[in-house]
Formats: structure tokens, C-alpha cells, sequence
């Protein structure tokens, strides 16, 4: 099997539809949680100082979690039926939940039953993000050539941030609008509404696609796996994904410390203010994604593992000193943009160090039968375990350091704990299970690849 010889603009094409879909998910999932400190009080009662807050932090984080449990499923669906129809199913679920959710009547309406659905739709919206990625990322890996795949992913990885600067974007032109009365009186439903037109356009688009070369190979010959649970997850394959794991829970935290996070400080900072918080984190990630096709780019040609190696070092030893001077940057009293949105900026690179190169690590790992499977559940371990676990212990921890009356470089500490400790973990072990995949070709036959994963 040899890669296929597609032009510059088929290329684009395929990065261009399976991103789309992808910046949709995104935006469906973080709308909820660039509304956290809003949604907290029309889902929840009030009660002592942050505990509706941290229970909607809880809710978002909840939809991280059952993540993994959407790989399992819909990897399964992937590897047997295809990549094409699987992340086609899952948007459409995503997209069904997001709108469900600006239905739900408030807490003051009808109780803890608004609490309730409001997690229901989060564990959907989880679900289908778990089949999500690795359709998207396989179906971009198997069309990229050897020599350009962190380039062809490393785009496609910035769907997700995009995801989030369309929903602060979305956020903030709807409360301009229609005045912050009525935005949180009832406007903030209008994002969530707007997600069935998103889905609408990306389903068309999608369904524009052909399936991947590989998988259109392997299941000519009748290659394609009967039990891609067992293969993947129930033979010598699970050492891979064991791996994997590692690298991706180090990556995910690094991704959600320096991205969602940020937004979610900001705003304990700023409170109860939405709009700042939403002002500095757009506009740094806007600065920044291009980061995550540089270092994509990078990874083909000095390899994958050194880069993300050098993002999980550099997010241990600086990030207490670069939240410690967002903390001052953002005070609400005198609020500096240009330093605030440069530090928050800063954070974001990390995320294109650690994150621009793992689509491609991640896709040359796995053979193509179960490749699905391989690349989704290890990803949404890290990313949906790993890095979803970070806005509700970060949060927790400050707003009970804070309601114990420490002071903000002291309830850091206390917050960062876990962003710091992960990812030097991951960096240690990485530095001595994670192979270098940057030179091995996915169209070669798996026996032929088996020896170059370690």
C-alpha cells in the first residue's frame, strides 16, 4: 500500500472537513463552560460561597469524564463500519444536546430536576465528543503523507481552540447585542440554540467526504477488524495504549491548564464579570493557535517527541509564576490587556508544543484495523481523565483557599498542584516509554511497522 498521490488542495479539502466538524464539537462543549460562572446560577441553588459554581464546574467536568466511554463505543463503530459514518453519528448527537441545553428550564422553574438534565445532555455531549477526535484524526492521518503528517494534523489540532474563541466569540457579540440584562435573563440560550445551524452546515460538508484510502484497502481484502476490542485493547496492543495514555493525560493537562483554566482564573478574579475574561482568553488564543501548526510542522522534521517533551518541562517550572502575574494583570481594579493576554498566550504555546504533534504520534503508533479504537481511547483518557479533571480541582481548590481567607499567590499554590505535578510526571515517564514515531510510515504492513514502536 503506498500513500495516495493527492494534491495541495485535496489535502486542504479533507483538513478543511474534518475540522469544521471538530471546531463545531468544541464550541458545543465550551460554551457550557465559558458560561460556568452564569449557568451555575440559573441550574443551581445557592448555597455557601462557590459551591454552585464548583457544582457546574463538576457538571462540565462530568462530560469529560464518560469521554473515554464514547472511544470505546464509537471506535468500535469506526473500525468495523468506517471512519466517515462514525464522526458523522457523533456530531449530530453533539449538536442535538448542545441545542437541548438552552431548552432547560431554570432551577427556579423546576428545581434540582434542571441540574439533573443539564448533566444528562453533558454525558451525551461526552459521548459523542469521545468518537469525535478519532475519526478526525485518523481520517486526516490516513490521507497526509509520511513526511507532512504533523504539518496536515498540527491543522486540524487547532479546531479545538477555535472551537472555543467561536463560542467566546458567539458569547460576547450576543451580550453586546442584547444588553447584559437580558443576556443573563435569557440571551445566553441563544449560543447553545445557534449549535443546530453549526451542525447543519458541517453535516453537509461532511457528507461531501469519500472514506479513507486506507480503510477502503484494508476492507477490500477483508482485513478490517472483527473484534477491534479485543485487538486493541486485549493483546500486546494495550502496552501501546498504556503508553499512549501516559503521553496524552501529560498533554491534556497541559492543554486544559493553559487554556480553559485560564479563562475560569481569570474569571474568579474578575467576578462575577464574563466579558474581560472572555476579551483576554480570546484574544490569546487567537495569537497563539498558530503555534500548534508551527510545532506540528516542527515534529516532521526534528520528531515528535522532543517538542512535546519541551512543552511538559516548560508548563512544570513556569506556570506558577506565569499565573501569579496574570492574577496582578487581571485585577479587576486595573485590568492590563496587553500583559494579561501575552502571559495567557504564553500558556497556549505549550499547548501547541504538547498538542500540535500528538495527532501524528498518536496515528503512527496504531496499525490502520484498529486505529480508531488505539488513538481514541488513549486520547480521551488523557484529555477527558487527565486534563478534564483540571477545572474542577483547580477551581475547587481556589475558591476554598480563598473562602479560607489565603491570599491569591497562596490559593495558587494550592490550585496548581496538579498542573504542575502531571506534567512532570508525564515528563520523566515519557522520557523513557514514549518511542519516536516521526519515521514510521502508516502504509507500510503491521509487521513491517511493529519493531520501530518500542
Amino acid at each position: 500500500m503506498t500513500a495516495p498521490a493527492l494534491a495541495v488542495k485535496d489535502l486542504r479539502r479533507v483538513v478543511i472537513a474534518a475540522a469544521v466538524g471538530n471546531v463545531i464539537e468544541w464550541y458545543d462543549f465550551y460554551i457550557f463552560g465559558s458560561l460556568a460562572a452564569l449557568l451555575s446560577v440559573k441550574f443551581f441553588a445557592a448555597g455557601a460561597s462557590g459551591s454552585a459554581l464548583i457544582k457546574t464546574v463538576g457538571t462540565f467536568t462530568a462530560g469529560f469524564l464518560i469521554r473515554p466511554f464514547g472511544a470505546f463505543v464509537f471506535g468500535r463503530v469506526g473500525d468495523i463500519v468506517g471512519r466517515k459514518y462514525t464522526f458523522l453519528i457523533t456530531l449530530s448527537g453533539m449538536g442535538l444536546s448542545t441545542a437541548l441545553i438552552g431548552l432547560v428550564p431554570s432551577y427556579a422553574k423546576i428545581g434540582a430536576t434542571a441540574g439533573i438534565l443539564l448533566l444528562l445532555l453533558r454525558l451525551i455531549q461526552g459521548l459523542c465528543l469521545g468518537g469525535e477526535y478519532g475519526g478526525a484524526i485518523t481520517y486526516v492521518a490516513e490521507h497526509a503523507p509520511d513526511d507532512k503528517r504533523g504539518y496536515y494534523t498540527g491543522w486540524l489540532q487547532t479546531s479545538p481552540t477555535l472551537g472555543i474563541v467561536v463560542s467566546l466569540v458567539v458569547i460576547i457579540v450576543t451580550r453586546e447585542i442584547m444588553g447584559t440584562e437580558a443576556f443573563n435573563a435569557w440571551g445566553w440560550r441563544i449560543p447553545f440554540l445557534l449549535s443546530l445551524l453549526m451542525v447543519a452546515i458541517a453535516i453537509y460538508i461532511r457528507l461531501q467526504l469519500q472514506e479513507t484510502p486506507i480503510f477502503q484497502a484494508i476492507k477490500a481484502r477483508g482485513q478490517t477488524s472483527a473484534n477491534p476490542w479485543r485487538e486493541a485493547f486485549w493483546s500486546e496492543n494495550i502496552r501501546y495504549v498504556l503508553i499512549a495514555s501516559v503521553v496524552v493525560i501529560g498533554e491534556g493537562v497541559v492543554w486544559y491548564s493553559g487554556q480553559f483554566w485560564a479563562l475560569y482564573f481569570i474569571q474568579q478574579v474578575q467576578k462575577p464579570d464574563v466579558l474581560h475574561p472572555a476579551i483576554i482568553t480570546g484574544a490569546a488564543l487567537l495569537i497563539a493557535t498558530p503555534s500548534l501548526i508551527l510545532f506540528g510542522w516542527l515534529s516532521d522534521r526534528i520528531g515528535r517527541k522532543p517538542i512535546i517533551l519541551a512543552g511538559f518541562f516548560l508548563a512544570a517550572v513556569t506556570y506558577y509564576p506565569l499565573y501569579t502575574a496574570l492574577g496582578n494583570a487581571a485585577n479587576p481594579a486595573n485590568v492590563n490587556y496587553p500583559l494579561a493576554i501575552l502571559i495567557v498566550a504564553i500558556m497556549v504555546s505549550y499547548v501547541g508544543m504538547v498538542y500540535g504533534p500528538i495527532g501524528a504520534f498518536l496515528a503512527e503508533y496504531f496499525p490502520a484495523r484498529i486505529r480508531y479504537s488505539s488513538v481514541s481511547v488513549p486520547y480521551h483518557i488523557g484529555n477527558g481523565w487527565g486534563g478534564g479533571l483540571v477545572p474542577v480541582i483547580t477551581t475547587a481548590a481556589y475558591v476554598s483557599a480563598q473562602t479560607a481567607g489565603l491570599s491569591m499567590s497562596q490559593s495558587l499554590g494550592h490550585a496548581l498542584v496538579y498542573p504542575i505535578t502531571v506534567p512532570a510526571v508525564a515528563f520523566l515517564l515519557s522520557l523513557f516509554l514514549m518511542p519516536e514515531t516521526r519515521k514510521i510510515s502508516i502504509w507500510q504492513p503491521a509487521e513491517v511497522r511493529a519493531g520501530a514502536r518500542g
